[in-house]
Order: C-alpha cells, then sequence, then structure tokens
C-alpha cells in the first residue's frame, strides 16, 4: 500500500500510533513506547484486513484479542483501552471514506462484532495464561519440598561430618551450662576421658588468667541479649597442665526464635602461645647477654614515665671506657665474653623493686630506678655499679681492667618523653667520659643544650654553603715599622638562619669532624684569593696586598691541596707570593716528609707559608729548620701581658728570644691579640715585623681594609 499522505498507508499508522498511546501506559513490557507500536502494527493491519473482508473471521478477531496477552497486555484497563480505540478509530482510518452510507454502517456493525471477538479472544489467553502460571509455581513448590526434604537429610549429614570431624574443638551445652555433646577434637584436647568433659558444668571451667569480663558475656548470650562472644581463655586438663584456647561461644535458638543451646568453638593455641611468647622473648632481650633490649627498655622507661603526678625516675647511661681497644686487639669473641662478663655484674646492680638493666647495644648499658627517693637511689645505683667494674674480668687467661662512664638523669616523671631523657642521659655520658671517664655525671640543661646546638649545627652544615650561608671578614696585618697595612687574614662566619652569625671557633671543629671542611676551606680560599686581586686592581700603587688563609689539618692532607691552590690563583691572576697560607704549629708537630711535601711544593712556588699559634705546641724550637716556614705567628697568650704596664719581664724575654731565633732563620714574625698601642709599641721595639688586633681593625668587610690601605697610601 502506498504511504503518502492521507493514503490507507498512512491511515492506517496513524491508527497503530493513536492504540500504542492508548494502552502503553497500563501495559507491563519492558519495550520503549515506540517499539511497543511497531509491535501493535501487524494487529492493526490485521484488524483492517478483518474489517473489511467479505466474510467475517471471529477466529482472527480472537487471536489479535490473545496477541495482545503475548504483547504483555494483561491489564484488563489494557483491554477497554484497545476496545474504546476500535470502537472510535477502526472505521474511520481503516474504513472506506468514499464508501456508501449503506456500507459505513456495516463496516460499523463488523467493527462492533470484531470487539466482541477480541475481548473473547483476550479473555481465554488470559485464563490460560494463569493456569499455566499456576501449574508452574505448583510444580516449583512441589520440588522445593522435595528438595528441604533432602537438603535437611543432607545438612545432617554434613552436620555430622563437620562436628566427628573438625580439627577445632566443638561442643553444644544446654541454656544451664551442663555439656551434653562434644567431639573428638575437644576430648583429645582436655587428655581425651570423655568422662571428664560430658555432664560438666562450664561454669566450673575457670582459670586466674581468664578475663574479668567473660562472666558478664556468658550471661548476656543466654539471656539471648547476644548471639556469640569470643574470648582468650585458659583452662586446667586433668594432669594439671594448661590448655589455651580462642573460645568462640554462640546462641542456638529453636525455630520461635527462643534461646535454646550454647554451641562452643575451642582451637588450641597452646603451643602458638608459648612460640609467640618465646618470639616476644627474643624480640625485646639482647641475644649475647640475655638482658632487655632498647625495646623492652624503651616500653618500661615509656610506662614509667607515664606514671601518676609526684613521681620520679633515675636513669645511668653506661658506656665502657677503652672497649674498642679490646676488641681490636684480643678479637670480638674476647669483646663479647667481656660484655656477658659486664651484664652479669650489672644484673647483680639492680636487685630492688622498680629497678632493672637492659643492653642497648654495643658496649651501652642502662639501668633504671622508679619509685620514691630516686634522687639518692639513682646515685647510689651508679656507685654500686662503678664498684662492680673495679674487679678485673679474666677473658682468655688474661686480666683486663674495666672502668665506664656513666651519664644520669634524675627528675620527675611527665615532663620528658623517653626519646629526649635517653638523649640527655648519653649526652651527660659522653660529658663524663670526655672529662676522663671512670667516673659519673649529671645531666645539665645548659650542656644539653649546647650539645643538642652542636648537633644541629651539625647537621645544617652541609647545605650551608650551597645555600651561600657562609661569608668572610677580613682583619688587616699592619707593619709595625711604620704601621702600613701589609694584608689581612681572612676569617670565615656562618650566617646562620637561626643563631645568626658564628665565628670559626663554633663550626670550623664539626666541619673537621664531617669532612666539610675541605669543600669549605676552598670556598674560602677562592673567595680570598679573588678578593685580593681586587684590592691589587684598587691600590697597586701602594704594592700588593697579601691574603693569609688558614688551613687545617685535614686540608693538609687532601691530595688536591697543590692542584686546587695552583687553580685557584691562576684563575684570580694573583702572584703566588700574595698569598700566605697559615697552619697549626700543632698540626706540624712530628709531621713526617709527606706531609710537609705539600707545602715544601707550594712554598717553591713562591706561597708564603706560615705557623700559626707558634709557642702552644710544645715543639722543638730546632725543627723549625726542616719546616717550609717563612712566618711565626706569635699565639697572644706571649704578649698579653704586655697590655698591662709595665710589662712582665720574663714574658719581654720570651718573645725576644723567639724574635731573636725566628730572624736568624730568616723568618718573619707575627703577633695576634694587639689591643693597645703601648703593646704595640713594645713589640715594635722587640723587633716584630707585623701584628694584627683590635687595636688596628676589628674584622669586618673587604671595603674597610680598602679604606685602610688607602688612608696608609695617602698619608
Amino acid at each position: 500500500m502506498s504511504a503518502e499522505p492521507g493514503g490507507p498507508e498512512d491511515r492506517l499508522r496513524r491508527f497503530a500510533t493513536i492504540w500504542s498511546r492508548a494502552v502503553f501506559p497500563a501495559t507491563s513490557t519492558s519495550l520503549t513506547r515506540a517499539e511497543f507500536e511497531e509491535r501493535l502494527l501487524p494487529l492493526a493491519r490485521r484488524l483492517s484486513e478483518a474489517l473489511r473482508t467479505r466474510v467475517f473471521d471471529a477466529a482472527a478477531a480472537r487471536g489479535i484479542g490473545a496477541a495482545l496477552i503475548e504483547a504483555h497486555c494483561t491489564d484488563p484497563e489494557a483491554l477497554s483501552r484497545t476496545l474504546d480505540c476500535v470502537d472510535a478509530y477502526l472505521v474511520l482510518y481503516c474504513g472506506d471514506p468514499d464508501a456508501s452510507p449503506d456500507t459505513q454502517e456495516a463496516l460499523r456493525s463488523r467493527c462492533s462484532r470484531l470487539q466482541h471477538a477480541m475481548a473473547a479472544g483476550f479473555a481465554e489467553a488470559l485464563r490460560q495464561r494463569t493456569l499455566a502460571e499456576q501449574e508452574a509455581i505448583s510444580q516449583a513448590a512441589l520440588r522445593a519440598q522435595g528438595v528441604v526434604a533432602q537438603a535437611l537429610h543432607a545438612s545432617e549429614a554434613r552436620f555430622r561430618a563437620v562436628f566427628e570431624g573438625a580439627a577445632i574443638g566443638i561442643g553444644i551445652a544446654d541454656l544451664d551450662g551442663t555439656v551434653l555433646q562434644v567431639n573428638g577434637a575437644l576430648l583429645r584436647m582436655f587428655g581425651g576421658s570423655e568422662q571428664l568433659v560430658r555432664g560438666r558444668n562450664v561454669a566450673t571451667w575457670t582459670h586466674p588468667d581468664d578475663a574479668p569480663q567473660v562472666p558478664r558475656l556468658h550471661d548476656e548470650l543466654v539471656r539471648g541479649e547476644r548471639e556469640h562472644y569470643h574470648v582468650e581463655k585458659a583452662f586446667y586438663r586433668p594432669d594439671g597442665t594448661v590448655l589455651w584456647t580462642n573460645l568462640t561461644v554462640s546462641l542456638l535458638r529453636d525455630a520461635d526464635g527462643r534461646p535454646q543451646y550454647q554451641l562452643a568453638l575451642m582451637e588450641d593455641t597452646t603451643e602458638r602461645r608459648l612460640l609467640n611468647l618465646r618470639l616476644r622473648y627474643e624480640a625485646t632481650h639482647d641475644a649475647l647477654t640475655g638482658l632487655p633490649n632498647r625495646t623492652l627498655f624503651f616500653e618500661r622507661l615509656e610506662k614509667a614515665l607515664a606514671a601518676g603526678e609526684g613521681r620520679r625516675f633515675g636513669l645511668c647511661y653506661l658506656d665502657l671506657d677503652g672497649f674498642k681497644t679490646v676488641n681490636d686487639s684480643l678479637g670480638h669473641a674476647a669483646g663479647d665474653r667481656l660484655l656477658v662478663e659486664v651484664a652479669d655484674r650489672l644484673q647483680a646492680c639492680a636487685t630492688a623493686p622498680g629497678e632493672m638493666v637492659a643492653r642497648l647495644g654495643g658496649d651501652e648499658f642502662v639501668a633504671l630506678t622508679t619509685g620514691p627517693g630516686t634522687e639518692r637511689g639513682v646515685v647510689e645505683l651508679a656507685g654500686r655499679i662503678m664498684n662492680a667494674l673495679v674487679s678485673p674480668v679474666s677473658v682468655h687467661g688474661r686480666e683486663l681492667t674495666v672502668r665506664g662512664s656513666i651519664g644520669i638523669v634524675e627528675g620527675p616523671v611527665g615532663e620528658r618523653g623517653p626519646a629526649e631523657v635517653l638523649r640527655s642521659a648519653d649526652i651527660t655520658m659522653y660529658r663524663a667520659k670526655s672529662a676522663g671517664g671512670n667516673r659519673f655525671e649529671f645531666a645539665d640543661p645548659e650542656s644539653d643544650a649546647r650539645a643538642i646546638t652542636r648537633h644541629g649545627l651539625t647537621t645544617a652544615l652541609p647545605t650551608a654553603l650551597d645555600r651561600g650561608e657562609f661569608f668572610i671578614e677580613y682583619q688587616p696585618l699592619v707593619h709595625l715599622e711604620d704601621g702600613r697595612v701589609h694584608g689581612a687574614e681572612a676569617l670565615v662566619r656562618w650566617l646562620h638562619p637561626q643563631h645568626g652569625v658564628l665565628g670559626p671557633d663554633r663550626f670550623i671543629p664539626l666541619a673537621e669532624h664531617t669532612g666539610l671542611i675541605v669543600p669549605l676551606g676552598r670556598w674560602v680560599l677562592e673567595e680570598s684569593v679573588q678578593q685580593a686581586r681586587a684590592w691589587q686592581e684598587k691600590h697597586d700603587r701602594t704594592g700588593p696586598l697579601r691574603i693569609n688563609v688558614n688551613l687545617s689539618p685535614c686540608q693538609l692532607t687532601h691530595p688536591g691541596l697543590v692542584s686546587d691552590t695552583v687553580e685557584i690563583l691562576a684563575e684570580a691572576g694573583l702572584e703566588p707570593d700574595a698569598l700566605c697560607l697559615e697552619v697549626t704549629e700543632s698540626a706540624l708537630i712530628g709531621a713526617d716528609d709527606a706531609l710537609l711535601k705539600p707545602l715544601r711544593r707550594l712554598a717553591e712556588m713562591g706561597v708564603d707559608i706560615a705557623l700559626d699559634d707558634f709557642g702552644t705546641g710544645y715543639s722543638n724550637l730546632a725543627n723549625l729548620r726542616r719546616l717550609p716556614v717563612r712566618t711565626l705567628k706569635l699565639d697572644r697568650s706571649f704578649t698579653q701581658s704586655m697590655q698591662r704596664f709595665p710589662a712582665d719581664p720574663v714574658d719581654l724575654k720570651i718573645v725576644e728570644g723567639i724574635v731573636s731565633l725566628a730572624h736568624s732563620l730568616d723568618l718573619a714574625v707575627t703577633v695576634e691579640g694587639v689591643e693597645t698601642g703601648a703593646q704595640a709599641e713594645q713589640l715594635r721595639i722587640l723587633g716584630c715585623d707585623t701584628a694584627q688586633g683590635w687595636y688596628y681593625a676589628r674584622p669586618g668587610p673587604p671595603d674597610r681594609l680598602h679604606e685602610l690601605a688607602l688612608m696608609d697610601a695617602t698619608g
């Protein structure tokens, strides 16, 4: 048929659209409205054909009604809406609009008959579907009953198999606690005698280690207030041994939900518990000495520091003096034997309540005392420890003398944490060791603060150079004869973010200890040489201004000392004779040729070598002949008395003798710490060549030295 507008096919589709819109809300289909319309279109075509066929076919109309059921239009409302739609629109859209009135009347009569037949077909199909669903439900119910019966039987069999074959103990008791049934695993846990288990009341199974909440949990269970509880519980076996279990007790209810039985599941954890205890012991005790280790000690210390207000504690931190020598000379086996003997002696010192001894590691031990009177008790404990170490220890046929240094911390609990207390004791112990060892010292907050600050500076040193926190100040060196500026000594400073400007005495020892002194020293040398070159360019009429740079002992042994110095001088364009490297006398005491070789090479190049702090190293003056030095810098201790009038004649004689000796060896003499004009004049009379000190200028920026030199040049 033509689908042109107004044609038969177009009118048929419009009828299907009206039909689908009327019926779709009353269906339970999962189709969309458009999809549902496509499903009704064939039925609409069959209705159109049944309307215009010459002989009325009721079967075709009933088939259309049955097809609605297949399209999930099972709601009676769907049939009602279908019949209304057919009555109002079937003849209008599917009849012959040009037919005579008689033909139109016949079509309407045919439409009514179609509606009746459709309704009959719809009702019959709905009845058949309902009967089929009822039959299916009935069959399913019968099958379910059979399945339930089989499942019940299978469930009982499975329960029996699980109950008897389970590896964990299972027991059933009534609500009064009388044991009714037990499986083989539970019997084996209790020694295998069923008479000792079945019929017994669970209330008699008590143990001193039972958790206090167990009776309450059991009462709540039998009252039906909880469904189960789980505890770790110990039982006494008939032979008196202890059985440890993980116990789970559940409530069994009857069909009406009333509590009926108790079901206990019991897992034997005795071996596991013993293993855990062993592992716990090994994790908290030192394998060599058997003493508590750091872990257990921290637990005990933390507990002591968390005690109630008004309590106090005392702690002794012991480190053996010279233990490394024993290990290095006699071997680690001897060292271990010594540690075992020391541990036994220390253990004998801490026997009072609230006292314990632990080994932290290596040759470090701690002793803790708590309770009343710790102010006196910790001193007595330290005394007992020192006395215990007096007797020599016999190791492999040798009598070894044992000494120790102890740091003591005592005070009220609650003010500090374990880590802070141990750190203070450690710092104090090292203070005792630095004082000579074989003694004990008490913690001092100021000493602790200094040590902590020192540690903080050590930690910050490696990044301070990268961050540009170091700078250099220069102190003039002055000719005593005419007062002119001869050069300057470079003095490095650290502009610390928290502590401000720090002098070299605060960080140079730390830099030497950490090895940072090598890169720091190279940086100082580079900056100072560049500055010396800048000074020369500004006032070359006065001759070259020399720069003095200090060398540490670590730098002396660094293999790149000579090459680095040559490279730095070349890059700056500075002549070697404008550089003076200062080396302390103590660094050269007993120096061999290997140590002196780099200095000799530098001296041969023209670099001046000065012996700094001369007079403090107790060196043989005859050694000066073998040292590649050209300048002696007298320590300020020789000239301090010259600040007073009259000066000490003994000091005058000493300085005069040193100057005379130096000049006879063709060495110049520089004096540090000149603070008065009288002192400068006296040193000039004694023959000293150059001097430096606050009398001339304090260390300052490089421009200050330029101003002083310019004043000399124009004066």
